[in-house]
């Protein structure tokens, strides 16, 4: 294998798929990214039996293919190398089958490298009927729903995101039991086959990173026990979590005794400063008591102190309301909101809260009170 390339491009490649290297080392050839090079281009792969990332760069102007060929490289050393070689361009060259050398006109790094069998078989199969999304919508969709999963893998199905896909429609829901992330989406395109799937969210916000800017188009290749995502030049595949999701529509309210209406921002902000106020971030409690067109925001410690602000707000109805709840939840419900107004609802002191967008109705958090007596 013999290959000039651009150093630009190698890094960006080499920066996506080293977010599925294995940090564990249990399999020590996980640790390495293999190298395919064909007639046609660069082929970069690295997996952790968890995700697998696979990432092609076409053969252009920037690069040029002397002789193909596939090798293994360790991962971490080839992202420093690249990383720091100041040169435009770089060549890597697989001599005796094992010795790599990477060079420029002024540097030179000899790697061992590991045999192209020695990685395990990976399948990054296609299906004949993708589900095609949107890349913003598919971004959002993660950003606004990620956070409620749970960490605790004693419970493995909590910690993805449940997508439920029929005909038109993609309901995507995360809950950690304490709170609940709801986003409905309608498909441009029909789907052939029902889908109910849960994909881990650790998994999903590792592609957000690999995502750029630019407005595009995906593809969801959905099977048994895998997902495949095609996105670009990128081919990221992920486990499905197994198992059965619970049903979190039965969770939602149907009528509610009292509804606001707030700013976003405004509202967030007011209980970023009245959780100061705890030893406690993770379990900070807050208190809403409504009176009249105000809202006053309350928080204390015995250690510490006590806060209190006010706020005027728009509501429904006369009725007024106490309510308590952990800061962290609300401040991570309301950041998941796009639009400057939120409505927040309100079934009783100990029922759900739940909090929906003026303008998107797709959009739906809840958080569960917490009972202060």
């Amino acid at each position: 294998m013999k290959l000039k390339i651009k150093k630009e491009l190698l890094l960006d490649g080499l920066n996506k798929v080293s977010k599925a290297l294995s940090t564990k080392n249990l399999v020590p050839v996980l640790a390495g990214i293999k190298f395919d090079l064909t007639e046609k281009g660069l082929i970069l792969t690295a997996s952790d039996n968890d995700i697998t990332i696979q990432v092609f760069l076409d053969k252009t102007e920037e690069m040029e293919i002397e002789k193909e060929g596939s090798i293994i490289i360790q991962g971490k050393y080839i992202l420093d190398i690249v990383r720091k070689l100041p040169d435009e361009f770089i060549n890597i060259e697989v001599i005796d089958e094992l010795k790599i050398t990477i060079y420029t006109d002024n540097s030179e790094f000899n790697l061992n490298g590991i045999n192209k069998s020695e990685y395990p078989s990976i399948h990054l199969d296609l299906s004949k009927n993708p589900l095609i999304l949107d890349s913003k919508a598919f971004r959002s969709i993660i950003s606004q729903t990620s956070f409620a999963s749970s960490n605790d893998e004693s419970r493995p199905i909590l910690t993805g995101i449940n997508f439920k896909i029929l005909g038109t429609s993609m309901e995507c829901n995360s809950t950690d039991s304490y709170r609940l992330a709801r986003r409905l989406l309608t498909l441009n395109t029909a789907v052939e086959e029902n889908y109910n799937i849960v994909i881990p969210s650790k998994n999903l916000l590792e592609f957000l990173k690999i995502m750029n800017d630019e407005e595009d188009h995906m593809e969801l290749h959905i099977f048994n026990n895998k997902v495949l995502i095609k996105y670009q030049n990128i081919l990221f595949q992920s486990r499905l979590i197994s198992g059965t999701y619970p049903n979190t529509a039965n969770l939602l309210p149907d009528e509610f005794m009292l509804a606001i209406k707030v700013n976003v921002s405004d509202l967030y902000n007011v209980i970023d400063r009245a959780s100061i106020l705890t030893s406690d971030k993770e379990k900070n409690i807050v208190t809403f008591e409504i009176d009249g067109n105000k809202l006053f925001v309350r928080s204390s410690s015995a250690e510490i102190g006590r806060v209190e602000e006010k706020m005027t707000i728009e509501k429904d109805n006369p009725e007024n309301l106490k309510i308590s709840f952990v800061a962290k939840y609300m401040m991570e419900a309301l950041k998941s909101f796009e639009d400057e107004q939120v409505e927040i609802s309100f079934v009783g002191e100990v029922k759900p809260i739940i909090l929906k967008s003026s303008k998107d109705e797709g959009l739906t958090q809840l958080v569960l009170p917490i009972r202060t007596y």
